[in-house]
């Protein structure tokens, strides 16, 4: 009996591993035929959770400026203070906590500027729409008459098209936007709810990214025990090495982003201010935070913005539409490249399927955080890969399989096609 239940039994080894299979199984199971209730329950741990999320995501923004602040403003200033002459002075003021307050008074003057900006324009852009919108509609209506005057059928068609339009635009409102005000008010009512939950994380979130930031090396190493505890140390290094990898690409690319679309809302608003198009301000803020999002973000702010700006003067929108295409040129062309560097490395071929299946999969985050995701994933398969041909003496340059013939089994030489290595090696 004692024999039986040896745990070297191979009988016994594979019951264990029958078990866990069918457990497994079951739980999967389970949790497809659950989903939803998996699905709820994930996000109401994740609502009661937020401020510690949202002190997460702002610790780690803001750790790589707590780092320069310590070493290169508050050591070299308190170094200089005299630890005999003034011992309650060091006690009481630390080098860490100086920059965390630093930092943080920088964000929150920071956004709150932006948002005691934007707010107000937002508020008399919305009231001025509201107010004169019989004056916009009848001048871009002239505007439009103008240009097709020349041309008689076209002129009839689009009076036409706008006639029909105005008239469904009527019965809308009548039909369907004024029946149902009260529940456009309570919507409206749990936006404002939603609003003061959300300030409401971020301020907790605040507070919790405080406590992060003064003992970031102390939790970083907390999780690094976790994972020598939990794995081998053969996958604990690589899991330690894997996240290093991650938090460098993320890293990269959101402050780079950041910066970069800090630098496009200056030149847009600048632009706007020399040009004379209204609301500057408002659209150069628009421009600025949209440009956050790869590929998309542009276009993004430039529509809805050209529409405003059209409401005032066909031919500055027309002017801003010019100044915008040339200053996302520039971006993609010259300052992002130069600001994000070799961050992403992948091709715009990926950068564009990783923002379309980020966004189709999670939305907005999805479409903000997809690229450094993709390249983390990208970046694996590939050592993944070459880790594979490189074990079979085969090689990892992707140029040596254009117009591949065959390799050889014995001897690992790669054959091409006749003539095609000259022409590789020409082109």
């Amino acid at each position: 009996m004692k024999k039986f239940f040896d745990m070297n039994n191979k009988y016994i080894g594979w019951g264990i591993t029958a078990f866990v299979v069918i457990a497994c199984a079951i739980v999967f199971y389970m949790l497809l035929h659950y989903v939803s209730s998996v699905i709820r329950v994930l996000s109401w741990i994740i609502r009661i959770l937020s401020p510690f999320i949202w002190g997460a995501i702002i610790a780690y923004i803001l750790a790589p400026s707590i780092d320069w602040n310590e070493e290169k403003i508050f050591d070299p200033l308190l170094g200089r203070v005299d630890a005999r002459k003034h011992p309650r002075l060091l006690r009481m003021f630390k080098s860490r906590w100086l920059s965390i307050a630093m930092a943080e008074i920088i964000m929150v003057a920071v956004v709150g500027t932006l948002i005691a900006l934007v707010l107000p324009q937002v508020y008399t852009s919305i009231q001025m729409i509201i107010f004169n919108s019989p004056t916009y509609i009848n001048k871009i209506l002239k505007w439009i008459e103008g240009l097709l005057k020349n041309w008689p059928e076209a002129e009839a068609f689009v009076s036409s098209t706008l006639g029909n339009i105005g008239d469904a635009a009527m019965t809308w409102v009548s039909d369907r936007l004024l029946p149902r005000l009260d529940y456009i008010i309570s919507n409206v009512t749990s936006s404002v709810m939603y609003v003061l939950r959300g300030m409401y994380n971020v301020i907790i979130g605040i507070v919790v990214s405080v406590y992060l930031l003064n003992k970031k090396e102390l939790v970083v190493a907390s999780c690094k025990k976790i994972i020598y505890s939990v794995f081998p140390l053969t996958m604990a290094r690589r899991i330690k090495n894997g996240f290093s990898f991650t938090d460098t690409i993320f890293r990269g690319f959101i402050s780079g982003k950041i910066v970069d679309s800090a630098i496009i809302g200056v030149i847009c608003y600048t632009f706007c201010v020399i040009a004379r198009i209204p609301y500057a301000l408002l659209v150069s803020v628009i421009v600025g935070c949209t440009n956050v999002i790869p590929f998309f973000g542009p276009f993004i702010g430039a529509i809805p913005s050209i529409l405003l700006i059209l409401m005032i003067s066909p031919s500055k929108a027309l002017i801003f539409a010019i100044g915008i295409l040339v200053l996302q040129q520039f971006d993609g062309n010259i300052l992002g490249p130069k600001i994000l560097g070799t961050t992403t490395g992948v091709g715009g071929f990926w950068v564009l399927f990783s923002i379309i299946l980020g966004a189709g999969l999670f939305g907005f985050w999805g479409m903000l955080l997809g690229v450094p995701v993709w390249v983390i994933i990208y970046t694996i398969a590939q050592k993944a890969m070459n880790k594979q041909l490189e074990t079979k003496g085969l090689p990892t340059d992707t140029r040596e399989y254009i117009d591949l013939d065959y390799i050889d089994e014995e001897t690992k030489q790669v054959f091409h096609y006749p003539g095609s290595s000259e022409e590789t090696e020409e082109e």
